[in-house]
């Protein structure tokens, strides 16, 4: 079965960082495209990064790229998302997801993608 579980999100201030996790089960992250997004409270939930498969390339949605560092440890089966400098609006439950494939991910959005982690909360407040 196809799985993945996302893991270190918490509370931090305004400035900090966070490592967050997502682990899969079931398949080699290689071989699919990994998103990050957020979901605040009442909104729909958005993209914020990606690995695509294969080569590996990754990409950021504007609010974040030059704070947030997403990476692929094939050994580990893991793909992380390094957040630095967080800011208040960055308070989100953060989920990955997997799509199989793709040699890009730039385009993609949450209905394109087929697997989901259950979420991790993601608080920044002073």
């Amino acid at each position: 079965q196809v799985q993945l579980v996302e893991s270190g999100g918490g509370l931090v201030q305004p400035g900090g960082s966070l490592r967050l996790s997502c682990s899969a089960s079931g398949f080699p992250v290689e071989d699919y495209t990994i998103g990050w997004f957020l979901q605040a409270p009442g909104k729909e939930r958005e993209w914020v990064s990606c690995v695509a498969s294969s080569a590996g390339s990754t990409y950021y949605t504007d609010s974040v790229a030059g704070r947030f560092t997403i990476s692929r440890n094939s050994a580990e089966n893991t793909v992380h998302l390094q957040m630095d400098s967080l800011k208040p609006e960055d308070t989100a439950v953060y989920y990955c997801a997997a799509l199989r494939g793709r040699s890009w991910c730039f385009d993609l959005g949450a209905p394109q993608y087929d697997y989901w982690g259950q979420g991790t909360q993601v608080t920044v407040s002073s």
